[in-house]
């Protein structure tokens, strides 16, 4: 599978190149062109990576039509009331150098800032959201890190249903009752820090069965993650491994295999919690 079809009909390509911790000028612009000349078409970024003008200066180099590209961003804590959002979407909307973003995603479901009503900043977030989708700035709107709870008390106000949860999910913290519940509710599942925070790479289970397929480690938790129908979002700066990355669609994970890798769930760290992480 190349594509996903979200709720909306909105196609989006299958894997993503992400952006986190890529710093803004030459090494953010040089990844993100390498990364769409060796065939990724999905970038994500986010408004607090800060390479969102990189990001934009990257796809008007590439000279690519517009229409093959997908972007993402998402919305910080910093921007949650209506009027602050709609700023925020306009603003990365020039620094990106875009007329829409493919997918807006509330990045974070309870921000300090607003810890003790986080369930009505996010419903005000999220009409906010709404309305930029109905004007035409979004082609597509989620969530990041919303757990079910975020999740259930976000649908007591809102109109339209997030298309997408963006999660940590690798093959040590799979998230299952979250993957399901999203999957319930029409939701797809997107993956970043897909290969972990690197531990992953030295996990014996994982190098053997990369050398069984005469693959990378990262190459077989990349198609693991596909194989479960998740959209994984990898990133690099190096071009190698840039390149590296992409190339999963032309083999695949026996289902022994998947289930060997299902099993290591816990060897190299979970997901933040984000009702205590102090963002």
């Amino acid at each position: 599978m190349k594509n996903y079809t979200l709720t909306n009909g909105v196609e989006v390509p299958a894997i993503g190149f992400g952006t986190w911790q890529t710093p803004d000028g030459d090494v953010a612009k040089a990844s993100v062109l390498k990364a769409l000349d060796v065939g990724y078409r999905h970038i994500d970024t986010a408004t607090i990576y800060g390479n969102e003008q990189s990001v934009g200066d990257a796809i008007v180099e590439s000279g690519i039509d517009r229409n093959d590209l997908f972007i993402t961003t998402k919305l910080w804590n910093d921007m949650r009331h209506y009027d602050e959002v709609m700023t925020a979407i306009d603003a990365s909307l020039e620094k990106l150098q875009i007329d829409v973003i493919d997918l807006y995603l509330v990045h974070w479901p309870n921000p300090v800032a607003y810890r003790d009503d986080w369930k009505g900043i996010n419903s005000e977030t999220w009409r906010a959201i709404e309305d930029a989708y109905d004007q035409g700035k979004l082609r597509a709107i989620g969530v990041s890190n919303f757990h079910q709870h975020h999740l259930e008390a976000l649908y007591e106000t809102a109109r339209i249903k997030p298309m997408v949860n963006q999660i940590y999910l690798n093959p040590s913290d799979m998230q299952a009752e979250l993957v399901a519940y999203n999957t319930d509710h029409g939701m797809l599942t997107e993956a970043y820090s897909p290969l972990g925070t690197g531990n992953l790479f030295e996990v014996p289970e994982l190098i053997a069965i990369a050398k069984q397929y005469n693959r990378t480690v990262a190459q077989v938790t990349l198609r693991w993650s596909l194989q479960h129908g998740f959209l994984p979002l990898p990133k690099s700066v190096t071009p190698s491994r840039i390149e590296e990355n992409f190339q999963i669609h032309d083999f695949e994970l026996s289902n022994e295999d998947m289930a060997r890798i299902d099993a290591l769930h816990g060897v190299a760290g979970t997901a933040p919690d984000p009702d205590t992480k102090n963002y």
